[in-house]
Order: structure tokens, then sequence, then C-alpha cells
């Protein structure tokens, strides 16, 4: 059983990797607390993480939206988007969150801990916005810039770096992989007109729904097209 002292170990040894010391040290508390431990200490009365989690996942869009907005003015809407979704994603917050060692300072429930909660991605990625969030109540908005530039500034770069110019399919299916874990499905609608002057017309799905369509004179043209205007209305 974790003692008093590793607590406060950890705690420390977190704040001095991220670069920012907690003058109220509950907030760093409750964003490493999952509601798994709250409900089996009701004692305690410990706040979980969850209100913190919601703070800290809109600081953090704010921040990196702030950020690959000022870097690179010359990228439209849709390629700033792109790359944000991709560096907010949950599987980009597990990987920061493992290179601060932030599972092994989380306080979880005796099931959650035997399941594996302190490595899974899911639990991680919460964490750390939650952490972000408590940040944000500590010190404010310019508190939480320099923490995320620096854990996040190199995956902004590389994304932005191998990603720029990319088709809209491509663009498409990163940012519903990053945003929802599923990528979209392409049906083909309707081909009109005499074989030399074909026009193809595709819908683009998405669990289900149509989310664009689009024509060509070529399929491949026509799910370009469908791509583009679901791009346009994920934009929007």
């Amino acid at each position: 059983m974790e003692t008093i002292l590793e607590r406060f170990s950890c705690e420390e040894d977190l704040e001095k990797k991220i670069g920012f010391r907690f003058a109220d040290g509950g907030y760093l508390r409750e964003a490493l607390t999952h509601k798994s431990y709250s409900n089996e200490h009701p004692v305690e009365t410990a706040p979980f993480n969850e209100r913190l989690e919601f703070l800290g996942d809109a600081v953090l869009d704010l921040v990196v939206s702030d950020k690959v907005f000022r870097t690179f003015p010359e990228l439209a809407e849709g390629e700033l988007t792109r790359i944000r979704a991709e560096v907010v994603s949950e599987k980009s917050l597990a990987a920061v969150a493992r290179s601060l060692g932030l599972g092994r300072c989380l306080r979880l429930g005796r099931g959650e801990q035997r399941s594996g909660g302190r490595e899974k991605d899911s639990l991680l990625a919460d964490a750390l916005e939650a952490l972000l969030g408590a940040v944000f109540c500590d010190g404010g908005l310019e508190s939480v810039r320099p923490i995320v530039d620096r854990l996040f500034g190199e995956a902004i770069a590389f994304s932005a770096r191998h990603k720029i110019g990319v088709d809209h399919k491509t663009r498409l299916q990163e940012v519903l992989q990053a945003r929802h874990g599923c990528p979209p499905f392409y049906e083909l609608v309707q081909a009109e007109g005499p074989d030399h002057q074909r026009v193809y017309t595709v819908a683009v799905l998405f669990e289900g729904e149509c989310i664009g369509r689009g024509t060509g004179r070529t399929k491949k043209k026509a799910e370009q097209a469908a791509a583009s205007q679901a791009l346009g209305r994920l934009e929007k």
C-alpha cells in the first residue's frame, strides 16, 4: 500500500517534470484521483478528476489551437483542424502522460489497479487533461501555455512537417481516427452517362450516417470531393 511519503514524492516529481509548483496541492490530488478511488474511500470524501478533465480538455484545445494558428499562418482551417485533432488524440495524450510517469501517481480503486488501470490509454489521457485543468485553476491560462509548449511542441511540429499537403481522404480519415477511433466508409451512390462521359456520385459514411457527398468523372475524384465536403462540415 502506498505511503504518504511515497505519494508526496510522486507528486513533487510530477511538478518538477511539468515545471509548475501548485500553490494549492488539492488541485493536483484531485487531478490524480480516479472515480474508482473515491468510491472506495467515502470517508475521505476525495473529489475525483472528471470535472478537472472536462476543464482541461477545453483548455488544451484552446492553447493548442492558438499555438498552431500563430505558428502556421499559411495553413488553411482544415489543416489546422487536422493538426490539432492528431495532437490531442487519446493516443497522443496517453503517450505524453507516460513520458511524465503519470500512471504511477494515479489514485485508483483496487479493481481498477488489478485491471491495469495505470497503463490504460483512456485513464492516462483523462488524467493528463485533468492535470492541465488543475494547473489552469491554480495558476491561470498563462501557466498552462509553457507546459503545453514543452509537452506538445514537438508533436505539433512533427504533425505539420509530415502531413502538410495530404489529400482530402487522408485528412478525413486522420481526423476521424483521432477523434473517434474509426475510419469513414465510401459508398457508390450513382453512375450516370455513357462510358466515355460517366459521372460518379459517392457518399462518405461514418457510423452509418452520410457526412458528405461528391461527384467526379472517376470514382477516386468523387471520393475526394465527398471527403472534402465532409471535412468542411466537421470544421464548422
